[in-house]
């Protein structure tokens, strides 16, 4: 048998307090819960999110890094400035590949467009359309290989290189002009780490 504490009895000055009130009960309750949901609901709903979020950015850098040919979409701002390849805006049929390792740092590019966007593109990264050469295929076979250009189709082919001095990049330039007034070009630029 268990001995029974005595009750500390309530102050003889202090009001009995009234016995409490159903709806008072239930709201009281339906307050604690919805602290309890919003302390701990709250946070553990942001941290799925943020999971999911997280899970689904991993993939696509996966793909992106995982491509192993052209990828159909215009280079990064970054890309485009670190290689110097000034896409101009009216270009369509753009693509673009990155490789890098240890030694060179390469972006391949082609896209397609009109008499003045080759101008602007040549103009913009130095050069002009007189240093152009016909049937000068500049960019080498391993390079055509690594993304499957194949510069023996139809249309007038002309080439060149341009080599800037270190850290600046290189750029091997392809032209085709398979109509009048169209250009398809080829371009990959290397840089040294």
């Amino acid at each position: 048998m268990t001995a029974s504490l005595p009750r500390q009895a309530s102050p003889p000055d202090e009001p009995r307090r009234p016995p409490e009130d159903p709806r008072h009960k239930f709201r009281r309750r339906a307050l604690t819960l919805l602290i309890i949901v919003l302390l701990i609901g709250v946070p553990a709903g942001y941290l799925v999110i943020s999971a999911n979020q997280s899970r689904d950015s991993g993939k696509q850098k996966e793909e992106k890094y995982s491509a192993t040919g052209l990828t159909v979409g215009w280079p990064s701002r970054v890309q485009r400035r670190l290689y110097q390849v000034p896409i101009p805006l009216n270009s369509v049929a753009v693509a673009y590949y990155e490789t890098n390792n240890w030694k060179t740092s390469r972006l391949y590019v082609q896209f397609a467009t009109n008499g003045a966007g080759l101008e602007e593109f040549l103009a913009e990264i130095g050069t002009s359309r007189d240093t152009l050469r016909k049937n000068n295929i500049a960019i080498g076979t391993r390079d055509q290989k690594v993304v499957g250009w194949d510069f023996a189709g139809p249309g007038s082919w002309w080439g060149l290189v341009h080599e800037q001095k270190d850290p600046a990049p290189t750029q091997d330039i392809v032209v085709n002009w398979p109509k009048p007034g169209r250009a398809m070009v080829y371009v990959v630029s290397r840089t040294i780490p």
